[in-house]
């Protein structure tokens, strides 16, 4: 490993943020972690990487961790996420996602960086009027989250024609599971997911577990998503990155699966995976929900040459069961089974800080 490959890593320190610091490790590439930690956790990250509390709101902050580490390539995660919260807080997606994006732009101008992997999402397509999704689809983002995230790939591509700071932006789906270890996961502080939800309510967690909206035009009325494991998605990042160091130009790609599920499988088949039946509330659609998002992947699996692992709901269920069962409360407490994953044996390890 060089100096010469060492990344800044912006919200590193969260759910996907943290596989891909891991992912990164294993390339050879030096991740150095940018976080402001209002959503991530330091227990998500080896010991030795390099670590800056800062925000991206405080550009001077952000000037000093270039200075200091010298990175060659970003991948920018830090973000707003949750689209329902966009429909009634706009103001704090403008600002988080657009804004700040902005003085991580202005300030990788600055230092010279040419590298740049954007988190971008599946919400920038809004309401598809085909399934599976190809990149070129209409973007008709249907909350502030999608139009904050398209607005963002629509200024890395000025940004390369003026200053020649090339970027891959990658739309996922539903990002989903746990590193297989079972150290890290998925921890956000608003649960909104639908597995992360379903095994919380399995773990008794949750009273019930909700679905919203059962009359969509769909085979069971449920939505249906494209959920892609974080490993896959980590992967992702990294070979998004080794494209831009050998010279590829501004694109975006969908990564998924290719393959949905309702939300009603989901469901069933987080029954099946934790063997505790789940008791089920049926409301109303959640405002800005799409019925059908499903990843079309060619254009990623041929260029960047990207498959993934995890093509089964059942075995990316069972890393979010397993990060879940032994972190009932998230990175707060760790439970650690005394004969395997599905024993009746357990021992608390509550971590300090």
């Amino acid at each position: 490993m060089t100096a010469s490959r060492t990344t800044l890593v912006v919200g590193g320190a969260g759910y996907i943020g943290s596989h891909t610091v891991r992912a990164l490790l294993e390339a050879g590439h030096v991740p150095v972690v940018f976080d402001n930690f209002s959503t991530g956790h330091r227990e998500a990250l080896p010991p030795d990487v390099a670590v800056i509390e800062g925000d991206l709101a405080d550009p001077p902050a952000l000037l000093r961790a270039m200075e200091l580490h010298a990175p060659s390539a970003i991948v920018h995660f830090a973000a707003s996420i949750e689209p329902g919260e966009s429909m009634v807080d706009p103001r704090k997606y403008y600002r988080n996602n657009v804004v700040n994006s902005l003085h991580l732009l202005d300030a990788a101008v600055r230092f010279g960086i040419r590298q740049l992997v954007f988190s971008s999402s599946a919400a920038t397509y809004g309401q598809p009027g085909v399934s599976p999704i190809p990149e070129d689809a209409p973007k008709q983002p249907c909350n502030p989250y999608g139009e904050t995230k398209l607005i963002v790939e629509h200024v890395l591509r000025d940004y390369d024609r003026a200053y020649g700071l090339r970027s891959i932006s990658l739309r996922y789906f539903n990002a989903s599971g746990a590193d297989p270890s079972g150290e890290i996961g998925e921890a956000h502080p608003n649960k909104a997911h639908v597995i992360e939800m379903a095994l919380l309510t399995a773990l008794g967690k949750r009273d019930t577990m909700r679905i919203f909206g059962t009359d969509y035009p769909t085979p069971d009325g449920t939505a249906v998503r494209d959920f892609i494991h974080v490993c896959d998605l980590a992967d992702a990042h990294v070979r998004a990155l080794q494209a831009l160091e050998a010279g590829a130009a501004t694109d975006a790609y969908n990564v998924g699966l290719g393959r949905g599920f309702s939300v009603r499988e989901v469901v069933d088949t987080a029954e099946q995976v934790t063997g505790i039946p789940l008791r089920r509330q049926l409301d109303p659609r959640r405002s800005g929900d799409p019925a059908t998002l499903v990843a079309d992947p060619g254009r990623i699996r041929l260029e960047l040459g990207w498959t993934p692992r995890f093509t089964h709901l059942e075995e990316i269920i069972e890393t979010a069961w397993r990060w879940h069962r032994t972190h009932p409360d998230d990175y707060r407490t760790a439970l650690a089974p005394s004969d395997g994953l599905g024993g009746s044996g357990w021992r608390t390890k509550v971590r300090d800080g």
